[in-house]
């Protein structure tokens, strides 16, 4: 209002100064005799003054300035006065009319609201990685409308690696507020309540629930674990016959529920992608037998391509790097039927073993037990799925040459003997490469690399067959655009995964 009464000039009057001076002098004479009829003015006026928290005007006289009306205003400087107001105000000035609802919908001011009051959580948009023990997760913080929201982001339920990743929200800030910002817990079922974030440095933050009591639920923990369960599996207790799943869910159920939202996040970026890339990196949901389905990160490193787990479980946590794949000794599948031999195949790999072991040892570079040589990572481990099949077509030896960009599809068949949590995998594949998968006991106990396959269906589409587990793990590409998650060098994305390794480990 102060800047409209600087431009324009505060007056019984509703004619505006700069209105009147483009008018002839008949025009300017008659509109300032004109009486003031229009009641959607007098509303809005009203309500904008009240807003503004203007008191009584002067009394009309000939004398007074003319006035103009804050619909004669041209949108750019009304963006501006309403910019400048309270953020708690905008609500009710958006029911004024359709004028000012339009105009409230601008980028340019909530942009500016935004800024505001990220000035505290400017730090926190983009990817993160909770602190949950072996399980960590995938954390997605946005501005979206009035609000910043940590959206969770969940696999399918198991084992439908195809399907999308679902979300839910953890915790929210409101930008309306223009010096503090009001945070809520969205964790449970009883709606947003008293919460607090906390930026402890540049690329970790915690969050808090004040009032865990809204994440109980009247039925007491069994309520509170069937509920959980059908969010997370999909299913009730009594749907999974397995005695072993049904420890782990169970035991997931007690280790997560624990922290009642009170965690602490870790930055972490996507992969940078090269050209030469095998195929776009990324994150990929993949099939691990009685864990369900988990969050691998697949990264390009030179001549090796690393599966990085985001989400992770007590034999091999988060953090760690489950599969690891030598892009330079490619395998050529053998015929369906050769190959529906499960020890052929394991000849197949095992002798590519053996003659990377060698590389090495003419390198003069330290002998990996899987023989993965220098460039790979500290050993870790990892079991995956169930159920059965053969894969198939090509020579019979492998071949060390460089990765084809594309290639004719050839039939692929597992083993026999080979267990897939999902037997709908695809029957064609481009490639496939020699690769150590990691294994270990219940709490990462005895980690250990041992020899592998995988087999690149597609661009969206990998597979792993562990050959001690004689199990096959499909992973499928998230299908979500990520922003803020890009690293800000190949080196600081080098950073990240040494420091959620160290902290796996």
């Amino acid at each position: 209002m102060a800047v409209c009464a600087r431009l324009c000039g505060v007056g019984p009057s509703r004619g505006c100064r700069r209105r009147q001076q483009r008018r002839g002098p008949a025009e300017a004479a008659a509109a300032d005799s004109e009486p003031d009829t229009d009641p959607e003015e007098e509303r809005i006026e009203a309500g904008v003054a009240a807003l503004a928290g203007a008191g009584g005007g002067r009394s009309a006289g000939p004398s007074s300035p003319p006035r103009c009306s804050l619909l004669e205003l041209p949108p750019e400087l009304l963006v501006e006065i309403f910019a400048s107001l309270p953020g708690t105000d905008l609500p009710s000035l958006a029911q004024v009319c359709t004028k000012f609802r339009r105009i409230l919908h601008t980028d340019t001011i909530w942009r500016r609201r935004c800024r505001e009051v990220l000035h505290r959580y400017r730090h926190i948009l983009g990817l993160w990685q909770p602190d949950i023990g072996p399980y960590g997760g995938l954390l997605n913080v946005v501005v979206d409308g009035l609000f910043i929201i940590g959206w969770m982001y969940l696999p399918p339920h198991d084992p439908h690696v195809d399907d999308p990743m679902r979300f839910k929200p953890l915790f929210r800030i409101h930008l309306m507020e223009r010096k503090s910002a009001t945070v809520e817990c969205m964790y449970g079922h009883r709606g947003p309540h008293n919460g607090h974030v906390q930026v402890v440095k540049k690329d970790e933050f915690s969050t808090k629930c004040n009032q865990t009591d809204h994440h109980r639920m009247s039925g007491g923990r069994q309520e509170e674990f069937r509920t959980w369960l059908r969010e997370e599996w999909g299913r009730t207790l009594e749907d999974i016959f397995h005695e072993h799943m049904q420890e782990l869910i169970l035991m997931k159920f007690i280790y997560t529920s624990q922290y009642d939202n009170c965690l602490t996040y870790r930055r972490i970026y996507l992969p940078p992608s090269h050209p030469d890339d095998l195929i776009r990196p990324g994150l990929f949901k993949g099939t691990y037998g009685s864990h369900g389905l988990e969050i691998v990160m697949l990264s390009f490193h030179g001549k090796h391509a690393r599966g990085t787990k985001i989400t992770g479980d007590p034999n091999i946590p988060a953090g760690q790097q489950t599969v690891e794949i030598d892009l330079r000794h490619r395998i050529h599948l053998p015929d369906i039927e050769s190959l529906r031999d499960f020890n052929e195949l394991s000849r197949i790999v095992l002798e590519v073993r053996e003659q990377v072991r060698q590389e090495q040892q003419q390198e003069g570079g330290p002998e990996d037990a899987e023989g993965l040589g220098r460039q790979s990572p500290q050993p870790c481990a990892e079991p995956p799925a169930e159920q059965a099949k053969g894969p198939g077509d090509g020579g019979a030896e492998a071949a060390a040459e460089p990765p084809a960009q594309s290639g004719q599809g050839q039939p692929f068949v597992l083993p026999v003997g080979v267990s897939s949590r999902n037997e709908d995998y695809p029957r064609t594949c481009r490639m496939c490469f020699y690769g150590t998968g990691l294994i270990a006991g219940h709490g990462f106990t005895s980690p250990e690399r041992t020899p592998g396959v995988f087999v690149l269906f597609d661009e969206d589409r990998f597979g792993f067959i562990w050959l001690e587990l004689k199990s096959f793990s499909l992973y499928s590409r998230v299908q979500a655009a990520f922003r803020n998650a890009d690293a800000p060098s190949p080196q600081a994305f080098e950073e990240m995964l040494k420091n959620i390794q160290s902290l796996a480990s």
